[in-house]
């Protein structure tokens, strides 16, 4: 009876921890977006901010096993009449350091993205962004991206996904570099890649976007992967989603999930 009793106290305990880790990272959701309002009354531009990740930095894991994180389930009703995939409740693996190159620097590669509106593809070309490029081919391959979610719509702007914890906190455990070059230009299909405001340009974890405006006004500091090559109104359509609270910004009132991302050489 005790030994019940102690056990009760622990999933108690366990279970208030965890709804606390929930209320910090809304807290630092709302923050980001009220820093984003006061650089757009400033004069400072709406894209300046949208694309860093929230939340704490991502450290590496130690060792070089895999280690499995569990996803954040995100809000049970689903956008296009869709279903949350079986993939969504998976575990995702964290790796300790990027994996070793294993593509083809002078091919392309199609990404084929199911999601809950339809399917998009995605042209990968490593010319500029070789190691980031390597490394989405390396986590599609071992599904960490089925199952999660484009977390963020930015109406007229982006479509920002690929995030395991679904709040635009996280990342496979490492990152890559690749700066682009300095004449790159955001415009609408072009396909990058989210990071940290004090981080260096290039810098990339898992989280990716597709712009959706005409020419989103972007510095040259995130690494381009490719761009949309089939599958823009699908894009468009995710783009245009209704966004939580009325905003322009933020999650979508219905999860939009990546079904599932696989790659193949072209």
């Amino acid at each position: 009876m005790s030994s019940r009793r102690t056990r009760d106290r622990q999933l108690a305990k366990l279970a208030a921890r965890r709804a606390a880790e929930r209320r910090k990272r809304r807290r630092q959701r709302i923050l980001a977006a009220t820093v984003g309002i006061a650089f757009a009354a400033a004069g400072l531009g709406f894209g300046a901010w949208v694309l860093l990740r929230g939340g704490d930095e991502v450290s590496p894991a130690a060792g070089a096993t895999p280690t499995p994180s569990s996803s954040s389930p995100g809000p049970q009703a689903v956008a296009c009449d869709a279903e949350v995939p079986d993939a969504a409740s998976g575990e995702r693996p964290s790796f300790a350091q990027p994996p070793e190159m294993t593509i083809d620097p002078a091919r392309t590669y199609t990404a084929t993205v199911k999601t809950s509106c339809g399917t998009f593809e995605m042209e990968l070309d490593p010319s500029t962004a070789p190691n980031t490029v390597n490394s989405i081919v390396f986590l599609a391959g071992r599904g960490f991206y089925d199952g999660l979610t484009f977390h963020r719509v930015a109406t007229g702007f982006v479509i920002q996904g690929g995030d395991p914890n679904g709040d635009g906190s996280g990342g496979p455990g490492y990152q890559t570099v690749d700066p682009p070059p300095a004449d790159t230009a955001y415009t609408k299909g072009v396909v990058a890649m989210a990071k940290g405001q004090a981080e260096a340009p290039g810098t990339a974890g898992s989280q990716f976007f597709v712009v959706t405006g005409e020419d989103s006004g972007l510095p040259a500091e995130y690494a381009v992967v490719g761009r949309v090559k089939s599958g823009l109104d699908v894009v468009e359509r995710i783009g245009n989603l209704p966004i939580q609270a009325g905003a322009t910004d933020g999650p979508p009132v219905d999860s939009v999930y990546i079904e599932s991302l696989a790659i193949r050489g072209t």
